[in-house]
């Protein structure tokens, strides 16, 4: 860009020379070169500073590795590359039969057991009719004995009733009170299981619930499915492919549908100049001509150059003098889409602050940035 502005000064003076037929001597050359360092040089200086530029500037993107839950032998590929579709589409699936197999298992046991508590049900309900029939024989051989004893009782030696007979009735009582005892035990045990709950839910039934809710989790994730809107990329697998469950291992590249942003390096010196809301401008070298409005919208706060992590060995002095620039993140009015550009295309970009456009420098930086533009038709110029 620099060099445009030395062209583009360097053929005013030249035309200035032929139009107004100025001589070329001591006086009128020094003036023309001494004259145009000067003001060149103050315009350099205001507009890189005020209204920093970014040499590089690329359209940035993030992609989702698709690593599938459980491993497994890709049966079918569903889904084409880079064709949109919506979030929950099936991407590919995996041979599932062991999961399936396993699916109608937990649902039969789970069926089966759901079936065990209603009979459970209706035996705590005969168990109750045990009891109460158990209750009443109990009380009827109790008031037999009470009744035959208590007239042994008064009738003394006269008794029509023989010690043999009494000690029968004491024999049956105590008998109707064993087996009240048995049936109440029984009662109790029988009560103790159908009362068994977590949550409202019988504990065998929610263990057997939560194993066959698991079987459905695995079988469903035997179906790779779009984590959100975009469309898969870099799809290498065929049936037949092993897909395993390890982060490190992705089969599939999926990129999210997302309003596009342009990432630009702009020197350090700028860096109190990169205001976020400032107004920004960018181009592209694959629409040579064409210039696109847009807003900063944020500035990254860290660069990686400066960054240090916890290994195994020293720092090294080259980290040190590596040099680093900073990011800014722009997002553009027009939405790129609409000119079928992949994701990636890089350019260059430029920020206009406002309240620092001293001497309204920031016409000569748009300037030079659409002749840029315009020289893309014939070479991609940084």
């Amino acid at each position: 860009m620099d060099l445009l502005i030395i062209l583009t000064y360097t053929a005013i003076c030249i035309c200035v020379f032929k139009v107004f037929n100025l001589p070329l001597n001591k006086w009128t050359v020094p003036t023309a070169v001494l004259g145009g360092v000067a003001i060149l040089s103050a315009i350099m200086l205001l507009m890189n500073y005020n209204h920093p530029y970014a040499k590089y500037a690329k359209d940035y993107f993030i992609t989702i590795p698709i690593v599938p839950q459980v491993s497994g032998t890709v049966a079918t590929v569903d889904v084409e590359p880079n064709v949109k579709v919506k979030q929950g589409t099936i991407l590919f699936t995996l041979e599932n039969s062991q999961q399936r197999i396993a699916l109608k298992q937990a649902e039969a046991a789970l069926a089966d057991e759901q079936n065990n508590v209603l009979q459970k049900d209706e035996s705590l309900l005969a168990a109750n009719a045990k009891v109460k029939k158990a209750e009443s024989e109990r009380n009827r051989s109790k008031a037999s004995y009470d009744r035959v004893k208590e007239a042994n009782d008064s009738a003394g030696e006269n008794s029509p009733f023989s010690q043999q007979e009494i000690e029968n009735k004491y024999n049956f009582y105590l008998s109707a009170e064993a087996t009240l005892d048995a049936a109440k035990s029984e009662q109790r045990r029988i009560k103790l299981i159908t009362e068994s709950k977590i949550q409202g839910e019988n504990t065998k039934v929610a263990q057997l619930l939560a194993a066959k809710e698991k079987a459905q989790l695995d079988y469903d994730r035997t179906f790779i499915k779009a984590p959100v809107d975009g469309m898969a990329s870099h799809i290498a697998i065929r049936p037949g492919t092993r897909a395993t469950a390890l982060p490190l291992a992705p089969v599939m590249t999926f990129i999210p549908t997302e309003k596009r942003r342009i990432a630009g390096l702009f020197f350090q010196n700028s860096v109190k100049r990169l205001e976020v809301g400032s107004s920004a401008e960018v181009i592209f070298d694959a629409l040579p001509g064409q210039v696109f409005t847009g807003k900063l919208v944020s500035v990254m706060p860290a660069m990686s150059e400066g960054q240090v992590q916890a290994v195994g060995s020293l720092m090294s002095a080259n980290n040190i003098m590596r040099h680093g620039f900073v990011i800014g993140v722009i997002e553009l009015d027009e939405d790129l889409n609409e000119h079928n550009l992949p994701l990636g295309v890089q350019g260059q970009a430029v920020v206009i602050n406002a309240e620092h456009d001293i001497l309204h420098v920031s016409l000569v930086r748009r300037i030079l940035l659409r002749m840029m533009a315009w020289l893309k038709y014939v070479y991609p110029i940084k």
